[in-house]
């Protein structure tokens, strides 16, 4: 097959072919790792030159003139004669530096370009991230807002409950992502950069380039660090950073997955209810055997990701348990796959999930539906204070309403109509003395509690601090390719 149908002869990972935001998936690209490569380098000349090593500045001028322009052809083949990907590329990189040639990775082992690579894409992939989870949680706190003291009933064990508002529950969805902000600023702001540490990590071929002179290669250590962007190193290493960094990073991601699971899994049943869904095009087609149908598939999406997300993390965990010594290098094909992969899976259901939470639509009157089919029942231990207050004993009163109630649960269990409870209980005479008391005991919002004020309190104090940082990032919309 010619031209641009060689791409479907072979398989494609559809994170990146089918759902991978454009700067996601160039964060893990090889361009973006090559040419990081090739700054490294730089960074490592510079510093070498600045502490005295015969490096000068028309080398330094001719790597970083070519530092974008990477002959991949070349490297490729130099990979197949070399069998060792960074050393093509040194020789790649030396081609077309012949006069820098000499001092390319001079005193450096691979894992000097690979993990410290490693570890800028782990923290640019964070950088991404972070914008776009706080644009969830800003969507989902302004739809909290909105129906902050907006009734709905609680569901515990998945059985109707006591009531809550739509607000309220949304917010029980918003403290597990604000656990989420935190959870991946704090691992990003935990990351250190490899630095420059040889082979095993002991720094000993620096200390030779410097003549024993230990002040000069920290100062080589730190200088390269801060070029990189890092605030501080590893101050010791074997020949990798600890995979235990990788744990830290892919477990908050995990913990991600989770969250998003349990958000998307509670609209989808919502969505079964009829009371809330997710925004559906004019002309998307939910089912091609039944054209009535509004798959929530967006939610779908996100669990079906989700569920990837959270088993990716096992792969760092028993990385990090088998790493003999000072390395071995069954990590490298493991890690290849696992790190990228949880952030762009990461990236896909964030970006799913602001494009849901911007447009959930809420049916208050099917909401209203339910709350009347199941407030009769709940409001029994108002109608017996109340008939208590008026002077009825509470024994008889509560042996009328278990009756009426089961006769009312039969209506509605056995012969499938609605919830006449309310239509018993006033047709006792028994209850006459609180009959103009029961649109009052029966109203919803006197069924919902504090909860509209801890959505008010919550949002406040909790939630809306957290997006600050983000203020100048939160218009961007997404246009989610379905």
């Amino acid at each position: 097959m010619e031209g641009s149908g060689d791409e479907f002869m072979k398989y494609r990972s559809p994170l990146v072919s089918r759902y991978a935001s454009k700067e996601m998936a160039y964060n893990f690209s090889d361009r973006k790792k090559f040419t990081t490569w090739r700054k490294l380098w730089i960074y490592l000349a510079k510093a070498e030159k600045a502490l005295g090593l015969p490096i000068t500045d028309a080398q330094v001028s001719e790597m970083e003139s070519h530092a974008e322009d990477i002959d991949f052809v070349m490297a490729a083949e130099e990979e197949r004669k070399l069998r060792h990907d960074v050393m093509a590329h040194v020789h790649t990189f030396a081609h077309c530096c012949p006069t820098a040639a000499p001092i390319i990775h001079l005193g450096a082992t691979s894992c000097y370009v690979g993990d410290n690579t490693d570890l800028i894409m782990l923290r640019d992939g964070f950088d991404i991230l972070l914008p776009k989870l706080a644009r969830v949680i800003d969507r989902l706190a302004n739809f909290a807002e909105n129906y902050a003291d907006q009734p709905t009933l609680g569901f515990t064990h998945y059985q109707p409950a006591q009531l809550t508002t739509v607000g309220k529950r949304a917010c029980l969805w918003l403290q597990d992502l604000v656990m989420d902000m935190r959870n991946l600023q704090r691992a990003r702001e935990d990351l250190r950069f490899r630095g420059v540490k040889g082979t095993t990590g002991t720094q000993a071929s620096f200390l030779q380039l410097f003549q024993g002179d230990h002040e000069k290669v920290e100062e080589l250590d730190k200088m390269v660090t801060e070029m990189a962007g890092f605030k501080k190193s590893y101050l010791v290493t074997g020949q990798t950073y600890s995979r235990k960094v990788d744990v830290d990073s892919l477990c908050v991601l995990a913990s991600l997955g989770a969250t998003v699971h349990k958000i998307c899994t509670d609209i989808r049943l919502l969505a079964n209810l009829k009371e809330i869904e997710e925004p559906f095009e004019k002309e998307q087609i939910g089912s091609s055997a039944m054209p009535y149908k509004r798959n929530p598939m967006r939610a779908e999406r996100c669990c079906s990701l989700a569920r990837h997300l959270m088993a990716l993390v096992s792969d760092p965990l028993q990385t990090a348990s088998v790493q003999w010594l000072e390395r071995t290098l069954d990590d490298s094909a493991n890690r290849r796959i696992s790190l990228p992969e949880s952030f762009l899976t990461a990236d896909i259901i964030l970006s799913t999930l602001q494009n849901i939470t911007e447009g959930l639509v809420v049916y208050p009157k099917v909401i209203e539906r339910h709350i009347r089919h199941e407030l009769p029942f709940m409001a029994t231990e108002n109608i017996i204070m109340a008939m208590v207050k008026a002077g009825g004993n509470r024994q008889d009163c509560h042996e009328k309403i278990r009756v009426l109630s089961q006769q009312a649960a039969a209506v509605v269990k056995q012969e499938g109509g609605d919830n006449d409870l309310l239509a018993r209980v006033q047709a006792d005479p028994y209850f006459t003395p609180i009959l103009g008391q029961l649109d009052t005991l029966l109203d919803p919002k006197t069924f919902i509690g504090r909860a509209p004020q801890q959505v008010t309190r919550f949002l406040s104090e909790e939630v809306r601090p957290v997006l600050d940082p983000y203020k100048s990032k939160m218009d961007v919309k997404i246009e989610l390719e379905l």
